[in-house]
């Protein structure tokens, strides 16, 4: 999702300008294009702009095909491309300059993690016992999958189907013994896709069954907040592998536990959102989705 920062409003849409209702558009999408630092409300673009805010929400959505609030975020992840992307700002520095209180109000799950020793890795799951369920979540059917230590895997199957998307995640640990549990999963499933209950306090246990290079990437997608976005070559310098770019983003397009593990959140130096192993689309609605959180 990208909207050029100078937006035209006079060529948005294949109107005649005419009536109160194109000015009402104009002015909304002038207000957020030039105040997203301020994270408006429609109560405040409402007051800016002399206009009832609930009106103002019927029209502009009715005009513009999406709400004022979805079109402040899509200016803002813009915006936050571009200065974690071309501008490489420290991701504090970006927090500030897109009017967001900080990396603490950026942050993510509240997760804890440990990683398998790469000699357990080696036996590809020898004696690992893995259970499994299917549950809906707001980015389709997704497939999660835990040992006794934590979540080991989450993948999504209304693409492909539930078959497919079971080998897909049981071939990554061939030799491990795989249950299907549903009951087992659940209290994981309401956990993670439930903000509300995104809590400190009692963090998500997750763990992760790699080599040593995927693990360490894995661990740096872990540090990238809510709302933030990191390219490959950011990524590849943080675990010390400079030059290690195309292999970081192998490493990313490996990992057994989207969404929790942000890999979604990994961009091309360009800024371009580039691949990712579960469609590119849901790509998109993930991150659209979180910057609605914020």
């Amino acid at each position: 999702m990208t909207i050029a920062p100078h937006f035209d409003a006079a060529t948005a849409f294949d109107v005649t300008p005419e009536g109160d209702d194109y000015t009402t558009v104009c002015s909304v999408i002038a207000h957020l294009t030039d105040h997203y630092r301020a994270q408006p409300t429609l109560e405040d673009i409402g007051r800016a702009i002399g206009r009832d805010p609930l009106e103002l929400q019927k029209t502009f959505t009715r005009w513009a095909g999406l709400s004022p609030k979805a079109f402040l975020q899509a200016v803002t992840l813009d915006h936050a491309k571009r200065l974690l992307g071309q501008e490489r700002l420290p991701l504090l520095d970006a927090s500030f300059e897109l009017g967001l209180s900080g990396p603490g109000r950026l942050h993510d799950l509240f997760v804890t993690h440990e990683a398998m020793s790469p000699g357990e890795w080696k036996t590809q799951g020898r004696g690992l016992e893995i259970r499994y369920g299917f549950f809906p979540s707001q980015f389709g059917r997704a497939l999660l999958m835990a040992t006794d230590r934590g979540l080991c895997g989450l993948g999504f199957s209304d693409a492909a189907g539930d078959e497919a998307a079971l080998s897909d995640m049981t071939q990554r640990w061939p030799e491990a013994h795989f249950i299907a549990d549903e009951p087992a999963l659940s209290p994981y499933a309401a956990r993670i896709f439930d903000p509300a209950r995104w809590r400190a306090e009692e963090p998500l246990r997750v763990v992760l069954i790699g080599t040593d290079f995927q693990v360490r990437v894995w661990e740096q997608l872990l540090d990238i907040p809510l709302g933030g976005l990191s390219t490959y070559s950011d990524i590849a310098c943080k675990i010390g592998a400079p030059k290690a770019s195309r292999a970081v983003g192998a490493a990313v397009g490996r990992n057994p536990v989207s969404f929790v593990v942000p890999c979604h959140r990994a961009i091309g130096k360009s800024g371009a959102l580039t691949g990712y192993h579960w469609g590119l689309t849901r790509k998109r609605a993930m991150l659209g989705w979180e910057a609605a959180q914020l």
